[in-house]
């Protein structure tokens, strides 16, 4: 029998490292070709690491969680044949290079991403009290008589006269009080107990107290976006201005736009529109599709604008990207924004499908609070935030009538973008969007 040690692959677009999010494979088992031993995430894309050999696995090099250099041993096989141990890398895929090698990691094993663990006691014992006459003086409270169980409801309580007696005399209803004596008999030391610690309250029937504390880690997709919001939070000084847009005009437009559906001319969500008021906004203030670049105090404004498009995904929060939207008529943009969503959900999305955007739009749907506070994507520089539609009075001028109204909330980075700029924007997208006709206009 031979060793094989299988390297993590270069994946290509020159990343020198990722995360090991998923083992398909244990120390022990039999695997075959093209078997999958792992997947790693790099830049929000998932690869997954397949078997390039008949073997069994001895040896694993990285946990769940770790970041792994291309090039290092990431599995170890024993394969048929005879031989000193070989160091091959998984076949990249074509047109890839091979990366290099690196140190093996040390043997460790692979720990689960979540398990349950018991609550720690830490209550310290209880302080000495003092209570009037005629209860006499409280003797400490053993660990029995505080962890004893709660009577059944409707049991009588077994206890002398005289434990009786000095309940009734210190207002003690014994049906509270736990008995570690014979049979759960109440004792004088249960009393005791009970004056320390206090009546305990009530539980509905079937109720009881839980204590697991379960333990995840974050890993993978999550902690990608667990350190791209910290990463906006800590550096970009946030300003929120949240705008109301009556779109009673825009959804009888849209109705009438979606009663013959055709594959070129899908059937029409919001965000198609806002989108085209976002393309005519921005050719106003190209200074708001711009990422800024603040080690090196450069902001870069773009021609193109490539919408980013937060989605949620069964695997968390991801914004694939609808590239040139400038170029796109509604229907167009309508199109390219469901193939991109589906593509992301289904985990599926490419690594330049999920990358280039200069600036994003945010939407919870029907779930939208009336106002939110967008995290902007960082290096950009704008966010819109799309909250959900509600029907409420309006003032005409004469009466009050229902209207569809929707409050949109964006957000700026204040370092590069006035305050005064930001407003303009907001209110040109209200304009665009309460005339919706204007969003087929050219020019």
């Amino acid at each position: 029998m031979a060793e094989r040690i299988i390297k993590l692959p270069d994946v290509g677009e020159g990343i020198a490292e990722a995360e090991l999010v998923e083992w398909h494979v244990k120390v022990g088992d039999i695997i075959r070709e093209d078997d999958l031993l792992a997947a790693v995430m790099t830049d929000k894309a998932t690869v997954e690491i397949p078997a390039p050999v008949d073997g069994e696995v001895t040896w694993i090099g990285a946990e769940i969680g770790d970041t792994v250099a291309i090039g290092s041993a990431l599995v170890k096989l024993k394969v048929a044949g005879e031989g000193a141990a070989a160091e091959v890398a998984e076949e990249p895929e074509p047109g890839e290079a091979t990366g290099s090698d690196a140190p093996e990691a040390a043997a460790e094993p692979v720990k689960p991403v979540a398990k349950p663990t018991a609550e720690a006691d830490n209550s310290e014992p209880p302080r000495a009290m003092t209570v009037p006459k005629p209860v006499r003086a409280i003797a400490a409270a053993t660990p029995q008589a505080l962890a004893a169980p709660r009577r059944a409801p409707g049991d009588k309580p077994l206890a002398s006269p005289a434990v009786r007696l000095r309940a009734r005399e210190a207002g003690i209803d014994l049906r509270q009080a736990a008995g570690t004596g014979p049979a759960g008999r109440i004792l004088h030391e249960d009393l005791d107990a009970f004056l320390l610690r206090g009546p305990e309250p009530g539980h509905a029937p079937g109720l009881s107290q839980k204590s697991a504390v379960t333990e995840v880690k974050i890993v993978g997709l999550r902690r990608r976006i667990a350190e791209k919001m910290a990463l906006s939070k800590a550096r970009i000084p946030h300003i929120t201005i949240v705008e109301e847009v009556n779109v009673s005009p825009l959804e009888d437009l849209r109705a009438t736009l979606n009663r013959k559906p055709t594959a070129e001319r899908p059937k029409l969500t919001l965000l198609p529109f806002l989108m085209r008021a976002m393309v005519k906004a921005l050719a106003e203030q190209p200074n708001l599709n711009a990422l800024y670049d603040d080690e090196a105090g450069i902001v870069r404004q773009h021609a193109g604008i490539h919408l980013g498009i937060a989605t949620q995904t069964p695997g968390g929060l991801m914004v694939p990207v609808v590239k040139h939207a400038e170029a796109r008529d509604i229907f167009g943009c309508a199109l390219e924004l469901n193939r991109i969503a589906e593509r992301a959900r289904d985990g599926i999305a490419t690594r330049d499908e999920l990358t280039g955007s200069t600036i994003t739009i945010t939407s919870l749907g029907a779930l939208g609070g009336i106002a939110t506070t967008p995290v902007i994507n960082h290096p950009e520089v704008a966010i819109v935030g799309v909250n959900k539609m509600v029907v409420r009075p309006v003032w005409d001028g004469t009466t009050f009538v229902p209207r569809k109204m929707m409050n949109l909330s964006s957000s700026f980075d204040h370092r590069v973008v006035d305050g005064w700029d930001a407003a303009v924007f907001v209110q040109r997208l209200k304009e665009l969007l309460e005339n919706p006709a204007t969003l087929f206009i050219d020019g």
